[in-house]
């Protein structure tokens, strides 16, 4: 237990330490660089902080972060709109954006489907995925959502939503590995299983 001689410094600190990843001692490191600095430069970093909270947006048509109405991959004419990537979460978008191996555009569902966490279908961005490709020329949609048991329970209830219609479905290849999030996988690994994608087929 780290004690403190300034009760300033030590609820700093506790509120530092609710970051995920960063414990106790981390976040008492983080707090004392910030005393240190100059004042404006923490002052910049909190005037950050609260824009971002305060003015950040969700994209209206993939609900990826933006900072208007539409992200700057939506609305970007060079992007190939017959391809759509469902996603769990924005930093899904930015890892597979790292490997510059995908030029078509995204949906994110803002999550997976989780009964224990009270997550069901109908709080993830399912019904919008089907209007985008009711409403515009899909051809194919990639399933790059997280090979766990949320993620695949996640896969097989959007293909039977899809199953009937005329669009390929494909999801990403087997080079990250069971159990891994897309963040956490390298560039070159997550970008050949882009490219090498497969034909999705429900389980037996």
């Amino acid at each position: 237990m780290i004690e403190f001689s300034s009760l300033l410094l030590q609820h700093a600190v506790s509120e530092l330490a609710r970051l995920p990843g960063i414990g106790n001692k981390t976040a008492l490191r983080l707090a004392l660089h910030l005393l240190k600095e100059d004042g404006t430069r923490t002052e910049a970093l909190t005037r950050a902080l609260l824009k971002m909270k305060s003015d950040i947006l969700l994209c209206k048509k993939c609900h990826n972060i933006s900072d208007s109405d539409m992200c700057t991959i939506c609305a970007n004419p060079r992007r190939d709109e017959n391809i759509l990537c469902v996603v769990e979460d924005m930093r899904d978008v930015m890892a597979i954006e790292r490997t510059a191996c995908f030029n078509g555009l995204y949906h994110v569902l803002g999550g997976v489907i989780n009964p224990v966490e009270g997550i069901s279908p109908n709080d993830l961005n399912i019904v919008s995925l089907i209007e985008r490709i009711e409403n515009n020329d899909i051809q194919e949609v990639i399933l790059a959502l997280p090979a766990t048991i949320e993620g695949d329970t996640t896969n097989f209830y959007i293909f039977r939503k899809l199953k009937e219609k005329t669009i390929r479905i494909t999801t990403i290849s087997k080079g990250v590995a069971i159990g891994d999030a897309l963040e956490y996988a390298d560039e070159i690994t997550l970008g050949r299983s882009i490219l090498n994608r497969t034909a999705f087929e429900m389980k037996k």
